[in-house]
């Protein structure tokens, strides 16, 4: 797996403050959930670093802990990015399996990628089963006619949303626009895209026009 872990200067950050240890909190690098809160000492941030997988230290242990050494759920890292004060991180991942020991996705309860995480997840998803059987998956059969037909689909969807937005009920606007959202996700699938490339676009176009004057 390719990773593009920031590189951040360690002399930079104060370990001392915190008796040798910096709070590391732990998100998803595509659903921005927060999956669990570890420390570091200078030795598992620069392990961190070096190879790709988040390395903590462990409190109860009182040494190096890698996630996934044992349980197999790994946690790879994307970026390190400390605080304004240096004294703390965020580690962004993309897990293989759960981050909390308890079998959850985070060990901050049960509740899966929330709002717009829900997105990211969704489409991982769609990436799992578009490499299944096109007997046994929808999506995988979608996938095998090729963007064409998938872009089919969302003018489809996009029709019978804009029907029930007219003239149906909330339940069926909602039941909808889901359809809708799917298909549209297969569609980026499809293009090799993600729906981050839509929320570039977005952000582009909510920032202040330039004052050409």
């Amino acid at each position: 797996m390719t990773f593009d872990i920031t590189k951040i200067d360690i002399s930079q950050i104060d370990f001392a403050k915190g008796g040798g240890l910096i709070p590391a909190v732990v998100q998803d690098a595509d659903t921005l959930q927060v999956l669990t809160l570890a420390y570091m000492d200078e030795a598992a941030l620069r392990e961190t670093l070096d190879s790709g997988q988040a390395t903590f230290f462990s409190r109860s242990r009182g040494g190096r802990w890698r996630k996934g050494e044992t349980s197999g759920d790994f946690l790879n890292v994307v970026s390190v990015t400390p605080d304004c004060d240096g004294d703390a991180v965020v580690v962004k991942v993309r897990p293989v399996g759960n981050a909390c020991h308890l079998n959850r996705i985070s060990c901050f309860g049960d509740e899966d990628a929330p709002g717009v995480g829900r997105i990211a997840r969704l489409e991982r998803t769609i990436h799992v089963r578009a490499q299944a059987d096109p007997n046994d998956s929808w999506t995988a059969r979608l996938m095998a006619q090729g963007p064409k037909r998938a872009a089919q689909k969302v003018g489809e969807e996009g029709v019978e949303t804009a029907l029930a937005g007219a003239a149906g009920d909330e339940a069926e606007l909602a039941s909808e626009s889901a359809d809708l959202i799917y298909h549209l996700l297969v569609l980026l699938h499809a293009r090799n895209m993600v729906f981050q490339d839509v929320l570039d676009v977005l952000a582009r176009r909510a920032q202040p026009a330039k004052d050409d004057s």
